[in-house]
């Protein structure tokens, strides 16, 4: 493997530095994809949602409260809080 540029290590270590602001509004994008699917896309978008809340180090138990809640707005209402906790 290539040794990589000063120029990409500074691209790497900004994206790892800011990853929870990321996946902050990654998870804002998919709550709304959220409101609008439905059926099968709907299912898919919840995996989406427990793979940001996964990556945000929030507690298995509470991801999975709300993936079975099937309710948009209990997510909408977390990334609320964690929006002003940051």
């Amino acid at each position: 493997m290539a040794k990589k540029s000063n120029y990409q290590e500074g691209i790497i270590r900004n994206y790892y530095r800011n990853q929870d602001a990321i996946m902050l509004q990654r998870l804002g994008e998919i709550v709304g994809d959220l409101y609008l699917a439905e059926g099968k896309r709907r299912a898919a978008i919840w995996k989406r949602v427990a793979a940001a809340l996964k990556n945000l180090k929030i507690p298995q138990g509470q991801i999975e409260h709300l993936v079975q809640s099937d309710n948009p707005t209990l997510v909408a209402n977390l990334l609320q809080e964690l929006l002003k906790a940051k």
